[in-house]
């Protein structure tokens, strides 16, 4: 069972919520919080797996929520579930810490499906969140960090990115998992692992989420690359 925790401050959402993740094969919703210090105090009581954040609630924030989350390891690992979905919510939620980002329209089956994305260790954005990143980030005007060609034709990679990492770490951004990027660069699973590895330490990211960010600021990536 993945456990999972729930904060909005909204009692008919958090009912509604509870209801839906009480019928969902595989998980258990252990607390919910009515803003984001009551989330951090019982993410240490009750020790979620996968925590699922509003944003805008009163006392703590979700995003500064999602932060204090992050700062004690990879667990509890967290989901922005929230009403908004604009750059700054987006952006802020991913940089904070957060591995996936959901908004509340979100059918039973996307909600299921993110939190055991998030339980295995991968993302979690919806296709308009993922929109959302690509216009911040890449739009006119966001000038990429590193990602401008050399003088040769070839991209100047940043963090000292080889080019096959540099692939793979495109292909996380399309939303692939390790499973799917062996069989589209056809290596082992182990080979893939070994990459990600390398681009997260030397991107200085802590999850899949924080490297699509990368990805998307340093023009590594581009929406629709993954088909």
């Amino acid at each position: 069972m993945i456990r999972v925790l729930l904060a909005d401050d909204q009692r008919v959402v958090r009912e509604g919520l509870g209801t839906l993740l009480g019928l969902l094969e595989g998980i258990e919703l252990v607390a919910t919080a009515a803003d984001g210090e009551e989330a951090v105090a019982l993410a240490a009581e009750h020790d979620p797996d996968v925590v699922l954040m509003d944003l805008r609630m009163p006392r703590v924030d979700g995003i500064e929520a999602i932060r204090r989350l992050a700062e004690r390891g990879e667990r509890p690992r967290t989901i922005a579930l929230t009403t908004f979905a604009d750059d700054a919510s987006v952006l802020g939620a991913l940089r904070a810490g957060a591995r996936g980002y959901l908004t509340k329209d979100a059918g039973a089956d996307e909600i299921r499906a993110a939190v055991e994305a998030v339980y295995r260790g991968d993302a979690a954005l919806d296709p308009a969140v993922q929109h959302h990143v690509v216009a911040a980030l890449s739009g006119p005007g966001a000038a990429p960090d590193g990602g401008a060609p050399a003088a040769g034709g070839e991209p100047d990679l940043p963090d000292g990115l080889t080019p096959r990492e540099a692939e793979v770490l495109a292909l996380i951004a399309g939303g692939l998992t390790n499973t799917e990027i062996a069989e589209r660069l056809v290596v082992s699973a182990a080979t893939v692992k070994s990459h990600v590895n390398h681009i997260f330490a030397k991107a200085g990211v802590r999850d899949r989420a924080q490297a699509v960010v990368y990805a998307y600021e340093r023009g590594l990536a581009e929406p629709g690359a993954s088909g």
